[in-house]
C-alpha cells in the first residue's frame, strides 16, 4: 500500500462500503494500537479534545464497553446514553435525539439500534462522524473487522483460508459483516444452519451454502459459531434449542473434521451447550477472548481514522 494512502471515510456504516485496501489499512492501524493496551499506563493523547457519544438503544456489553475503553485510552471525552436513559423512551424520534446530541458538537456518535439502516439515516442528518455498532440484522462492521484481525493474527493471512460460519445467518449482523469482509479479503466462506435461518441469495454475498455442518466444517481453517437471534425472530423458526444443539451445535467430534490447526471463534454472548460445547469454548483452539482483546484495538483504529487523530 502506498505510504501516502489517506483513509477516505468519515463514517463506518458497514464493511460493504469499504474496499479491501481500506480494510487492510484499518487492520494495520489496529495492530499498531494494540501495544498501547499492554502498557502500565494505558493512555495516549491521540484524541485529546475530541468528544465521543455512545448512543446504545439496544443492549450491549462487549461492544459498548470496548468503544468506551478505546476512546478513553486515546484521551477522548466519552459519554454513554442507553435506550432507557434517552428521550426515545418518551417518544422522541431517533433523528431528533441525534440532532439534539449533534447540537452539542460531538466529533463522533457511535450508535447501536434494532432497526437496520439507522446509522445511515443518522449520518445523513448530522455533521458528526457516525460508527455503526450494530443495526438490526444488517451489519456489525467493527465486529467483522476484529474477527478479521484475530484470524490474520493467528493464521498469518486471510486470503485462501476456508472459513465456516455456523448458525443463524439470516438474523446475524455479525455473519453478514463477516461474509462481506472475509470474501473481500480473499477467503472462502461457507455457511450452514437450519434452512429457516439461511437467507435467500446467500451465494450472491459470496458465501457457499453447505447442507450440513459436517460439510461446512470439513477442512476449515476457521470455525465460527453464532448465537440464535431469538430477539429478531417474529415467529418460531426452530422446534427447540435442544434439537438445534443436536444437529447444528459444534462438538469436539464436529471440530475434529476441521483442519488440524483450525481456530474456533464466537462473537458472544455464548449459549454454552447450544451452539458450542463448553469444552471447546475454553479449549486450546478457542480464540474467543483474543477477539475481545482485538475489539479494543480495532475500535481505537476506527476512532483515530475517522476523527483525524495526531
Amino acid at each position: 500500500m502506498s505510504a501516502d494512502y489517506l483513509f477516505p471515510h468519515r463514517h463506518i456504516l458497514g464493511l460493504g462500503d469499504l474496499a479491501a485496501a481500506d480494510i487492510d489499512f484499518i487492520l494495520k492501524t489496529a495492530e499498531s494500537f494494540k501495544e498501547i493496551s499492554q502498557r502500565s499506563i494505558k493512555k495516549v493523547p491521540t484524541l485529546r479534545g475530541k468528544t465521543v457519544i455512545n448512543l446504545f438503544l439496544e443492549p450491549s456489553t462487549r461492544t459498548r464497553l470496548s468503544f468506551e475503553i478505546a476512546a478513553k485510552r486515546m484521551s477522548a471525552d466519552t459519554f454513554n446514553i442507553s435506550g432507557a436513559g434517552s428521550s426515545t423512551a418518551k417518544g422522541e424520534t431517533m433523528v431528533d435525539t441525534a440532532r439534539n446530541l449533534a447540537a452539542m458538537n460531538p466529533d463522533c456518535i457511535i450508535i447501536r439500534h434494532s432497526c437496520s439502516g439507522s446509522p445511515g439515516l443518522l449520518a445523513r442528518h448530522i455533521d458528526a462522524s457516525v460508527i455503526n455498532a450494530g443495526d438490526g440484522a444488517h451489519e456489525h462492521p467493527s465486529q467483522g473487522l476484529l474477527d478479521l484481525m484475530t484470524v490474520r493474527e493467528h493464521k498469518g493471512r486471510i486470503a485462501g483460508l476456508k472459513v465456516a460460519i455456523i448458525g443463524d445467518i439470516t438474523h446475524s449482523r455479525v455473519a453478514h459483516s463477516n461474509i462481506i469482509g472475509f470474501c473481500k479479503m480473499g477467503a472462502e466462506v461457507r455457511v450452514a444452519g437450519p434452512a429457516t435461518l439461511i437467507p435467500p441469495g446467500i451465494a450472491a454475498m459470496g458465501a457457499q451454502h453447505c447442507r450440513s455442518v459436517r460439510q461446512a466444517v470439513s477442512g476449515a481453517d476457521v470455525v465460527m459459531t453464532l448465537r440464535i437471534q431469538k430477539e429478531r425472530q417474529q415467529d418460531p423458526l426452530l422446534p427447540s434449542l435442544r434439537e438445534y444443539a443436536i444437529f447444528y451445535g459444534i462438538t469436539p467430534e464436529i471440530m475434529a473434521l476441521a483442519a488440524p490447526d483450525a481456530i474456533l471463534m464466537h462473537p458472544g454472548p455464548i449459549n454454552r451447550g447450544v451452539e458450542l460445547d463448553p469444552a471447546l469454548a475454553d479449549g486450546p483452539r478457542s480464540v474467543i477472548l483474543d477477539q475481545v482483546t482485538n475489539g479494543v484495538a480495532i475500535r481505537m483504529a476506527l476512532l483515530y481514522l475517522i476523527m483525524g487523530g495526531e
